[in-house]
């Protein structure tokens, strides 16, 4: 996931050792993926990841899809491209983005949809996304959580070595009206010594009715909530565009 150009500016090397500490399973994630995809449109053949951070969905999802990508992070971007050799990482807003071509498919995932903040920059990033789909495409959306699923106070720790360094990240989080706050505080440790930084990242708590509003009023067809994407607790959002035509702002 990804807040602005400066997020994870001193964390990207970091992140991944993180996830893969905790177990998160992107090989599995990009196999549920690419089976909601054949379920819509078997012949997918090429697909764009909207904030694909690091690469490690692309890393998969290249076993089934021609891919690229566009990240807003360049520390983020960097790392994809370093995992990915021979993959196109595009740096972009998800809101703004333009890439003069269509895809088969779209993916947001892990939530970063959530960075849009407001319902109308969620409507600017899902009408982009659209606009980058081939008639009768998938949209495949996780979203972050509605204003109703969300706790404050929640804090958290997670911590993971690799030969020659250890990384630990706690977090704390909080609500200020409909935007969920999460402070990070992070310490790598290597031979070389310790850095010690934090982050804050702000994300969007958009209800199901905005987020089903907005992907039909992007033009998207056969909107379809599904539950648990991710931590069993997030919805997984699945829409296509219309066969035979294109969404709207394509013409």
């Amino acid at each position: 996931m990804t807040g602005s150009t400066e997020a994870y500016g001193r964390s990207a090397d970091a992140y991944d050792l993180i996830y893969d500490g905790i177990g998160k399973d992107y090989r599995g994630e990009a196999a549920e993926v690419a089976e909601l995809v054949r379920a819509r449109r078997p012949g997918a053949r090429t697909l764009l990841d909207v904030a694909c951070g690091t690469g490690a969905h692309l890393l998969h999802l290249q076993d089934d899809f021609a891919v690229e990508g566009v990240e807003l992070s360049a520390h983020m971007a960097d790392r994809a491209r370093d995992r990915l050799p021979g993959v196109i990482v595009h740096e972009g807003d998800m809101r703004l983005f333009d890439l003069g071509r269509r895809f088969d498919v779209v993916t947001c995932l892990f939530s970063s949809i959530g960075y849009t903040r407001t319902p109308e920059d969620l409507d600017r990033a899902l009408a982009a996304m659209a606009r980058h789909l081939e008639p009768g495409g998938v949209l495949v959306v996780d979203a972050w959580l509605t204003p109703d699923a969300w706790t404050d106070g929640h804090v958290g720790a997670e911590a993971a070595t690799e030969p020659g360094r250890a990384v630990a990240r706690t977090a704390r989080s909080w609500r200020m009206g409909r935007t969920s706050v999460l402070d990070m505080t992070w310490v790598v440790t290597t031979s070389a010594g310790t850095d010690t930084f934090t982050e804050r990242h702000e994300l969007g708590l958009f209800t199901t009715e905005e987020t089903r509003a907005s992907l039909e009023g992007a033009g998207l067809v056969s909107v379809e909530e599904l539950p648990g994407a991710v931590a069993g607790e997030r919805s997984r959002w699945v829409a296509s565009a219309p066969s035979g035509h294109s969404v709207p702002g394509t013409e």
